[in-house]
């Protein structure tokens, strides 16, 4: 990844998690919708962030196109995501809103060390969702608008349900950038994947 835009990832995601941060409160007292997963939008939305689907969306993929690499990369890249949420997960250690009536509470270290159940930060559908979504944005750019609005539809349906904060989306948002940046720019992909028409 170029170094000027390794700095401007850096301010925005800076920015953009202070301003999550402070949105955290307002979120918690006015965007809760616990019946979201009980409407289909919300179902909808929520299964972005659900790994096994990538999976079946690469092997479409692969079918369809006999691109076995860049399936494979759709494949990868979402599951990677996955378990980077998992670990810092375990290394933030922020509970989920609803266990602390919004309130930011950290487990203690000493406190069930490698489990990261019922840890908030960041939010794995919503991680899994932004990388799927930021790699489809490389390999499609004409329906960039899409992969982003089905990503963010499915870290909004985790911040109504009350099992996240905005911070905790914002910020998997910004590791899954991260993430495919890296993956693109340190792979052939960028090369043998030009984006197609």
């Amino acid at each position: 990844m170029p170094r000027h835009s390794f700095v401007r990832f850096v301010i925005i995601a800076v920015v953009a998690t202070i301003v999550a941060h402070l949105l955290d409160p307002w979120a918690w007292q006015h965007l809760r919708n616990p019946e979201v997963h009980e409407r289909d939008w919300g179902r909808a939305l929520r299964v972005m962030g659900f790994l096994p689907l990538w999976l079946l969306l690469a092997a479409a993929l692969w079918l369809h196109t006999d691109n076995f690499r860049r399936a494979a990369w759709l494949a990868f890249t979402p599951a990677l995501g996955g378990l980077i949420a998992e670990v810092i997960k375990l290394l933030v250690r922020r509970e989920r809103p609803n266990l602390h009536d919004g309130a930011y509470v950290f487990r203690p270290f000493a406190d069930q060390l490698l489990s990261s159940k019922a840890m908030g930060v960041p939010s794995s559908h919503a991680l899994v969702a932004f990388a799927a979504a930021w790699l489809l944005c490389r390999y499609y750019p004409r329906a960039s608008v899409i992969w982003v609005a089905l990503a963010t539809g499915c870290a909004l349906t985790r911040v109504l349900a009350g099992a996240h904060f905005v911070s905790d989306v914002v910020v998997a948002a910004a590791v899954a950038w991260l993430l495919v940046g890296m993956v693109w720019h340190r792979t052939s992909l960028s090369a043998d994947f030009a984006p197609t028409a």
